[in-house]
């Protein structure tokens, strides 16, 4: 029986998971990444890919400040490139009621440190002239982009790898204890991986385990709807997206420099988390199309060439699990990013390396402790 070692053992190989062992090996602690299928393969591989800080609730921002930071300089850290483009992010809004919410944040956003541009009038059509007519208002924010999904993860797992950290792909995990100040964590195949710390980043997933510890949390697996539509001429630079308080108003989309037009939002599909499969509802399609003609009406003619989902972990309160147990010494949590986790993944990893290596962090995520479930937070709370 085969069995190793390390300071600290990770399980779930999403870019959470990955960019947390890569700024762990920066700091020069022995890492185990475990990944039951293959790196990014699930949520963190097949989601829309928009690297924005704008439209998140302002106490997400500190660490998506960091994350920003960090993306900024991601192709010379992991020396890899995601195609990551600083195209920036737009916010469209067609009715009064956008428009004052969208005032409201750019306002609020400024203490943040986030300067937010108010766009209307003469200067939406002049700037961004393939907007639809009844756009009366854009917010944008010049230094945001969007990038590759599917490279991203990956990458900061083979980057990984290179810095030292040991990763098994394809490996089932059947159990995880505490045993004496060590953690047992068993492969279905019968390898034994031993450290005195354990990080579960294990997406939709990572509710069981952590019930499994004593501390579950409200967690529903849903299936975000994307599709992508045949190459067009380069003409839309930002990642676009319209806000509404009715979910199947919402769409976003952002083109690649091949042309392509990646397109998501409107509404969920079902996810199986057992089985592994999720379904793209072909109305879901049909409604994001009818809605991207709205934003840029010059687009109603393309064809739609492929249509994907994946399985994510939404919490009840939209807050993500992250940072450590309440009831284990030495075992913490990443996961449940509700939608919202791809911009923040590098600034996810160097904050739980920093806090799992030094035990303290410089960024605030108590908000975000798992112990906000247990019943004593929800007396104080009160």
């Amino acid at each position: 029986m085969n069995t190793y070692a390390a300071d600290v053992i990770i399980v779930g190989g999403g870019f959470m998971g990955a960019a947390t062992a890569f700024f762990l090996r920066k700091r020069g602690v022995s890492v185990i990444l475990l990944e039951r299928g293959l790196i990014g393969q699930q949520a963190s591989g097949v989601n829309f890919g928009n690297v924005r800080r704008q439209g998140r609730h302002f106490e997400q921002l500190p660490l998506a400040q960091r994350s920003h930071e960090i993306w900024g300089k991601l192709k010379e850290l992991i020396g890899e490139d995601v195609e990551f483009l600083v195209s920036g992010n737009m916010r469209a809004a067609y009715t009064d009621s956008h428009v004052e919410r969208m005032e409201t944040y750019v306002r609020d956003a400024k203490p943040h440190g986030m300067e937010l541009e108010l766009i209307s009038g003469r200067g939406l059509r002049e700037r961004f002239p393939y907007l639809g007519p009844n756009i009366k208002m854009a917010s944008y924010l010049h230094d945001d982009g969007h990038a590759n999904p599917r490279l991203a993860a990956p990458a900061f797992g083979r980057a990984a790898v290179r810095e030292g950290a040991q990763v098994f792909e394809n490996t089932e995990i059947v159990n995880i204890e505490k045993e004496g100040v060590d953690f047992r964590v068993t492969a279905a195949d019968g390898r034994i991986f031993r450290a005195p710390a354990v990080q579960i980043s294990a997406g939709a997933w990572g509710d069981r385990l952590s019930a499994a510890f004593g501390e579950p949390v409200p967690m529903l697996a849903k299936s975000p709807q994307m599709c992508v539509t045949e190459p067009v001429p380069y003409a839309i630079g930002p990642a676009i997206g319209v806000p509404s308080a009715i979910k199947e108003e919402i769409i976003y989309f952002r083109q690649v420099k091949r042309g392509n037009i990646v397109i998501g939002g409107c509404a969920h599909g079902p996810a199986d988390i057992d089985a592994r499969r999720v379904q793209v509802l072909p109305e879901n399609t049909l409604l994001q199309f009818k809605h991207l003609q709205r934003v840029v009406p010059a687009l109603n003619r393309l064809h739609i060439i492929r249509v994907w989902g994946g399985i994510e972990g939404y919490m009840q309160d939209e807050r993500p699990v992250m940072g450590p147990s309440v009831r284990v010494p030495g075992l913490y949590y990443a996961f449940g990013f509700s939608g919202h986790g791809f911009q923040l993944g590098p600034g996810v990893g160097e904050v739980m390396a920093e806090l799992i290596h030094t035990g303290a962090t410089s960024t605030p995520i108590s908000q975000y402790s798992i112990g906000r479930f247990t019943e004593p937070a929800v007396h104080a709370a009160a």
